[in-house]
């Protein structure tokens, strides 16, 4: 998937990643674009502090100033009746952008998009793009997510991300178009619903709304638009008993995808828009101390992801992001925490369709003022709206250990800080559960969520193992010497996750500056350790979930299960059975290196394997999802635990219940 919006797209659009010109502005002396001397070239959307960039100036950089022309060919030339779009993924921290010498926006947040149209700007087949980038370095009061304030990298923090740092985009639309699409499904109902915005709303118009499971047609539906803003609940036919319902609802064990197409049709029929989409029947919930999916309890294993690369920083291609989704499934997880950062809608992409249950994060800013209110607040809205209909976000995690809020134990403005960024992120989507401080002091919250990298398993399964334990954990237990739950909230009843924890790091050559929460000399050694780390969190049946840190080495950080090449420390067979735990047997996917059920590799075992499932990832895959792996065999009276929600003998909440079939391929 190279669109860079997955869930609208258009057929006709242009990549303006690239060379542009540029202008290093550390003074910020500049304003005026024509009194700027672009004297560079950088690579678009890499940022300056990226070797991929073209600079690799990790210097700090008050500005940066881009320009690019672009000529305009009858494919997205508009007609009088047209207009042109363009489109800006993240520009780090203020934008202001001039389209042919005319100021035509300033956007204000650096993790979330805003576009432009462009139309009014043209009078010729040339487009002059210049964008001012401005990101003050030892501002501690916008949001940062992992960059750092000092010169270089140090402890956990990384390097800084300045500029334009996603894909650049332009399309034609019509003058009325669809602006925005928003698709919630509800599996307690078998309805799915959409929510649509159509821009410049013609009279008596229509929208005509058709989805599709594979060749199965299950709505065709026609809409007399009376508003630009369209509500509609589509209900499907529901088959009711567990077994046929399995077919239709998305999971990581089968990511079923529903797809769509809209079309806006003009009084007399004519097509005036037409976009293709996909939605899926996935419901989360919470029922007292478990986490459910699709109504049955289920079992989170994720790992932290923080979602860099050595070149290229926090940007990364399609098929990178698509390979880091394979390689988390295949490491056993069917979670990831996406780790103080907004990642690109072309990776929730790829998780909704390998099948990847996903906490989006929200990235932090350090310290607290009336400017971190607004700004955290405004871009975490923008961040929502833009990933609200992706299946693959389970909870949302707006506040994370304190950041921004470093006082939450003596400042009453602060716990209320939280406590609003929970109440709003549960206004906009009332639809998943929402963490109200991730790690420790937590004042409210749908979970309880720990960050514990004490290196004893058996210590971490005395305060984490029983729920008759828990009392005395979040009353005593003090993780960096902070409280747990803080301001009357308890958490006792709620599900728990130790959200953070592990941190093996894994060094052969001596590291000055290398570290990790513990150290392993070897893989075998590293190897070790995990398995006894996870045989313990296994066994702490007062847990939801995990989420183990991390997935790959990130710079000086040593304690991923990869390198930051995304090579595995040890075998990667013996790492996925240790996450997925002694109980995994009991399920039909626990013979598939993605982790993916027996009905939804049978689906593929006459038919040639989507190119999208087997790259990156060797033909081992290839053969796993045609026959089971190895010596490894499943009991006939479990082979279809996938399938029919009998879970077996183990747990209750173990994946394998919510078990939809039926790939989504394109």
């Amino acid at each position: 998937m190279d669109h860079p919006r997955p869930q609208l797209r258009r057929p006709q659009w242009l990549n303006l990643d690239g060379p542009w010109q540029a202008m290093l502005d550390d003074q910020a002396s500049h304003h005026d674009p024509a009194s700027v001397p672009f004297d560079r070239t950088i690579i678009v959307p890499y940022p300056p502090e990226a070797r991929a960039s073209g600079l690799h100036d990790t210097g700090f950089r008050r500005r940066v100033w881009y320009k690019r022309i672009v000529g305009l060919d009858d494919n997205l030339l508009p007609a009088p009746d047209e207009r042109l779009m363009l489109h800006f993924g993240a520009v780090n921290h203020r934008a202001r952008v001039w389209i042919n010498g005319h100021f035509a926006i300033q956007h204000k947040g650096g993790h979330s998009p805003f576009s432009i149209d462009v139309t009014r700007y043209l009078s010729s087949r040339t487009l002059e793009i210049v964008v001012q980038a401005e990101d003050d370095p030892h501002d501690m009061h916008k949001v940062r997510g992992k960059m750092d304030w000092e010169l270089e990298p140090h402890s956990i923090w990384y390097p800084r991300t300045t500029g334009i740092w996603r894909t650049v985009w332009m399309e034609k639309v019509a003058y009325a178009h669809i602006a925005r699409l928003r698709w919630t499904a509800d599996v307690f109902t078998w309805q799915i619903r959409l929510d649509a915005d159509v821009a410049h709303l013609p009279k008596n118009s229509t929208l005509n709304v058709v989805l599709r499971l594979g060749d199965q047609v299950l709505v065709s539906d026609r809409c007399l638009l009376t508003g630009d803003c369209l509500s509609r609940l589509f209900q499907l036919p529901d088959p009711g008993i567990d077994d046929a319902r399995a077919h239709w609802m998305w999971s990581p064990e089968s990511p079923q995808l529903i797809d769509a197409e809209i079309t806006l049709h003009a009084e007399d029929g004519l097509v005036l828009d037409h976009v293709v989409s996909y939605t899926a029947l996935r419901t989360v919930s919470v029922d007292g101390d478990r986490f459910l999916l699709n109504s049955r309890p289920y079992y989170l294993r994720m790992v932290l992801d923080q979602g860099y690369w050595p070149d290229s920083l926090m940007v990364a291609s399609a098929e990178q992001l698509r390979h880091d989704v394979l390689l988390i499934k295949r490491l056993g997880f069917n979670g990831v925490r996406k780790h103080q950062k907004s990642e690109d809608p072309r990776w929730l992409y790829w998780c909704d369709v390998l099948g990847l249950c996903v906490w989006a994060e929200m990235p932090s800013a350090y310290g607290f003022s009336s400017e971190t209110v607004h700004g955290v607040m405004e871009e975490w809205k923008e961040l929502v709206e833009r990933d609200i209909s992706h299946p693959c976000i389970v909870a949302w995690v707006p506040t994370n250990e304190s950041w921004g809020v470093p006082e939450l134990m003596h400042d009453r403005r602060q716990v209320d800080f939280v406590r609003a960024m929970y109440h709003m992120t549960r206004a906009l989507d009332g639809t998943r559960p929402v963490v109200g401080n991730d790690g420790w002091e937590m004042p409210c919250g749908d979970f309880v969520n720990v960050h514990d990298y004490h290196i004893d398993p058996e210590e971490l399964y005395a305060r984490y193992g029983k729920r008759e334990n828990l009392p005395y954990t979040f009353e005593h237990v003090r993780p960096a010497r902070r409280r747990l739950v803080i301001d009357g909230f308890s958490g006792i009843d709620k599900p728990l996750f130790l959200s953070e924890f592990g941190g093996i790091a894994c060094m052969e050559e001596a590291d000055p500056k290398g570290w990790g929460y513990s150290v392993a000399k070897d893989g075998a050694e590293l190897l070790a350790r995990y398995q006894e780390l996870m045989a313990a969190i296994h066994r702490c049946r007062a847990l939801s979930g995990f989420c183990y840190t991390q997935l790959t080495d990130t710079f000086h950080e040593k304690n991923g299960l990869l390198t930051e090449q995304r090579v595995p420390k040890a075998p990667i067979e013996a790492l996925a059975e240790a996450t997925r735990g002694p109980e995994a047997r009991l399920h039909d996917w626990y013979v598939d290196p993605l982790g993916h059920s027996l009905l939804w590799r049978e689906k593929y075992a006459t038919k040639e394997l989507p190119d999208w499932l087997d790259s990156g990832t060797g033909a081992d895959v290839r053969i796993a999802l045609q026959e089971p792996a190895g010596d490894v065999s499943v009991p006939a009276q479990v082979a279809l635990a996938g399938e029919s929600g009998a879970a077996g003998a183990g747990r209750d909440d173990q994946p394998g219940t919510a078990g939809p079939t039926g790939p989504h391929v394109r």
